[in-house]
């Protein structure tokens, strides 16, 4: 059997899968998932069997040290894989809830009720915790789930699917596609008719290779150019705060600002507090010409510099006139992910929250709160900065479709 053929079966299977999990009621599922977790623990040792093969191979490869954290599934970090798993157990199932109802005046009642998408593909990169918060989401909402994660993981995943393939789980309902060729992706991509939904997970070349071979409806999320706006009406030391936060408390992730805005009516009392602060968090400032002349260790901002997702210690800052520049700055150059205005002025802060068309708009508080956990989701998928299906931090709820029940009492059409 050639791989095209290998990879169909694969599909196949996870479909025929997705039509047992349709069946599962919200108990049934939870209790699988709590047997998923215990089967994470008990299995320890063999994940970090496997995990080690991944890492020698990885160390061999030149994996930078990074890279190989990432990769690393510690004790600590296992237990939290099988945490995780509980916590989406504990959370309320939205499958087979009702989103609305209503009576039409021919007397047919109509309800819209959440259902499971089907078969959902998520391509992934380096985590291998991944494989366990992607396997135990898409099961809790009656999904068969493929994975196909970076070929550096690909023991350590392989392993942590065999751990939560538990008695009572439909096979193929949690698939590891066991193979590194990267030509199963291409071939996964074109199964339009078998897989009903693809999530890219990684670096931007990563999710855009995917939009532009994938037949399936993919969810994006390109990459995160956040913004803080610090108005005119600021308090300095909340903004100071927030500022911080955005950038420093973990800069190598989509929700961390890359562009500072600040009101040009504050800036020579602001900029300088703000740089100085920055700087003493070892942040590299690129400027515009007012920002140069108020911080003297300011690089010149080229133009590529707004557009830049940096995922480092590296901040590019503009001073803009009011509310109205800022919105057309993030409008211009930012990538719809998460952005945040500092201000203690009511109407300046409705204008931003409602002008800027981002997944996440905030008012007095860190770009960094953009997440799953953060909202109360427990664990996420992701987070898109699609506008069609699903916006922002993905959840259960994004995990589902809808259908609509229709009962009458003999109803036909005129």
């Amino acid at each position: 059997m050639d791989l095209k053929q290998q990879i169909r079966l694969l599909a196949e299977r996870s479909r025929d899968a997705s039509r047992e999990l349709a069946k599962f009621d919200a108990d049934k599922k939870n209790a699988l998932l709590r047997a998923m977790a215990n089967g994470i623990e008990k299995s320890a040792a063999a994940i970090q069997s496997a995990n080690a093969k991944d890492l020698d191979a990885g160390k061999k490869a030149g994996l930078s040290s990074a890279m190989l954290d990432r990769l690393t599934l510690t004790d600590k970090r296992i237990l939290e894989m099988a945490k995780g798993v509980r916590e989406v157990a504990a959370l309320p199932d939205p499958v087979g809830t009702t989103i609305s109802e209503w009576t039409r005046p021919n007397g047919i009642r109509i309800r819209k009720v959440r259902v499971p998408i089907g078969v959902i593909l998520i391509i992934y990169e380096s985590r291998p915790n991944v494989t366990a918060d992607a396997g135990c989401l898409c099961f809790k909402t009656g999904n068969a789930v493929i994975l196909r994660g970076g070929s550096e993981a690909i023991h350590s995943n392989l392993a942590i699917a065999e751990a939560m393939t538990v008695p009572g789980l439909p096979p193929n309902s949690i698939t590891v596609v066991p193979t590194t060729d990267r030509a199963a992706i291409d071939e996964l991509l074109k199964l339009d008719d078998l897989i009903n939904l693809c999530i890219p997970r990684g670096g931007e070349g990563l999710i855009r290779a995917v939009a532009e071979k994938s037949r399936i409806p993919v969810i994006k999320h390109y990459k995160g150019v956040c913004h803080v706006y610090v108005d005119r009406d600021a308090d300095f030391d909340m903004a100071e705060k927030i500022v911080i936060n955005a950038k420093c408390q973990r800069p190598g992730v989509c929700n961390a600002i890359e562009t500072l805005l600040i009101d040009e009516k504050i800036a020579d009392k602001f900029l300088p507090r703000i740089a100085k602060a920055l700087t003493e968090h070892k942040v590299e400032l690129r400027g515009d010409d007012r920002t140069r002349k108020l911080v003297s260790n300011a690089s010149v901002a080229a133009e590529a510099d707004w557009y830049a997702e940096y995922l480092d210690l590296i901040l590019a800052v503009r001073v803009v006139n009011g509310v109205d520049e800022a919105i057309d700055h993030i409008t211009k150059y930012g990538s719809a992910h998460s952005d945040a205005i500092v201000t203690g002025d009511k109407a300046t802060a409705e204008t931003f929250l409602r002008e800027v068309d981002s997944s996440s708009v905030f008012w007095n508080a860190s770009t960094r709160l953009a997440d799953g956990a953060q909202y109360g989701f427990g664990a996420e998928i992701g987070i898109s900065t699609d506008k069609i299906h699903a916006r922002g931090p993905m959840g259960l709820e994004e995990l589902t479709s809808y259908k609509f029940v229709v009962v009458g009492d003999g109803q036909v059409r005129e």
